[in-house]
């Protein structure tokens, strides 16, 4: 590919992912005028292309917004402690560098072989929301992009028996903070390309990210098959969890199925075209 060629397809990934996140953050009211955002940066791809993107729409947004950027230390061995400040003193962003041993409560706690993420997850997203209280923050950003939240989806749906995924917004449980996911549309591919063309400096994980057992890398091999054999099958995915029809599934706490009585039709509630062949053998010998 020629070096013009290649200017082109690179303006075109950054536009792309700006235009993404930027409807994002509108469709769900995700920024407001005066928020504080803590972006929390891990040091992987994602939150990186989190932070580019969103110093890019603060220069072109409709509403005034304050950055500033979070890490959290967690003595893994061999991390580079330096890497991050000097990066984010380059570009001129405040940020806050926390300092938590959880690397040595995880390998304690957690059996050889066994899934860290779970105590990983519970014990970053104490600091975080700690660190939001203190820093003053109104919005805590993650990196979490469109695969993450398929993954999540089937994670719950097989192993959780649940029809939950990741939401774009998020409230806290102790009702204190909003968490918002503004790369809720960007594939990850294009993340990972975006990456390489902004050169950031990535900090590998050598706990959760360096287990090839887990059950959401066995559901992420699922999804890539899936697209390299039926193209466009994650966005139809995708696009199905914009569409919901409670009135279609079992959960009676979601749709009144003891109140439906003739001649009064919940708007939902039309048998569509694939009412009946949804579970026939021939589509389900397709996925």
């Amino acid at each position: 590919m020629n070096l013009q060629r290649q200017q082109y397809e690179d303006n075109k990934l950054q536009k792309r992912l700006r235009r993404l996140a930027g409807q994002a953050i509108a469709d769900f009211d995700m920024i407001a005028p005066g928020d504080r955002i803590m972006v929390c940066l891990s040091g992987g791809k994602d939150s990186f292309a989190l932070l580019d993107v969103l110093l890019s729409l603060r220069t072109h947004a409709p509403v005034d917004f304050d950055i500033v950027a979070f890490n959290l230390d967690q003595k893994h061995p061999g991390f580079p402690a330096h890497l991050l400040p000097d990066y984010l003193s380059h570009l001129g962003v405040p940020f806050r560098i926390a300092e938590q041993d959880t690397y040595s409560v995880v390998k304690r706690v957690i059996p050889e072989g066994k899934t860290m993420c779970g105590l990983c997850s519970r014990l970053r997203r104490g600091v975080i929301y700690r660190m939001a209280g203190e820093l003053g923050a109104t919005r805590i950003a993650l990196g979490h992009h469109r695969d993450d939240i398929l993954e999540t989806f089937f994670l719950n749906l097989f192993f959780g028996a649940k029809l939950k995924a990741m939401p774009p917004k998020l409230l806290s449980d102790d009702g204190r903070h909003i968490i918002i996911r503004p790369l809720a549309y960007v594939a990850e591919e294009d993340l990972a390309q975006y990456a390489q063309l902004r050169q950031f400096p990535i900090i590998p994980c050598d706990l959760c990210g360096s287990q090839d057992n887990l059950q959401r890398a066995q559901v992420k091999v699922m999804l890539k098959d899936w697209e390299r054999r039926f193209p466009g099958r994650t966005e139809t995915i995708f696009r199905s969890l914009f569409n919901v029809s409670a009135s279609h599934l079992l959960d009676r706490n979601l749709f009144d199925f003891a109140g439906l009585r003739p001649g009064i039709a919940p708007a939902d509630a039309s048998d569509g075209p694939f009412g009946e062949t949804l579970a026939s053998e021939s589509s389900i010998a397709s996925l």
